[in-house]
């Protein structure tokens, strides 16, 4: 099994260098193990719902937090926001905006 498979967190982030300031930050908390990094609010969709290149992922290998850049491409970062109301296995979910 993937790491990616089995991550506690989601990181969304289209800025790489912005992307590995908060891994740098996690990691000096230790923070550092399961930890997914989406690149635009696609991948972060994909990945949530076991489609694209997350196809087979189990419902079970949910991310418990998503830490969300709020200015990302492809899709609007609100609909990431919404999905522990829209979908109810989805309700443990929590969201962290990083760019508030």
């Amino acid at each position: 099994m993937k790491e990616t498979e089995t991550a506690e967190i989601l990181l969304v982030e289209d800025n790489p260098n912005d992307a590995e300031l908060t891994l740098n930050a996690l990691r000096e908390h230790h923070i550092s193990k399961a930890i997914c990094v989406a690149s635009d609010g696609t991948e972060a969709l994909d990945f949530v719902f076991g489609t694209g290149k997350y196809t087979g992922r189990g419902d079970d290998r949910l991310p418990r937090l998503v830490i969300l850049d709020l200015k990302l491409p492809k899709v609007d970062p609100h609909v990431l926001l919404c999905l522990d109301v829209a979908d109810p296995k989805l309700h443990h979910l929590r969201a962290l905006d990083l760019m508030a």
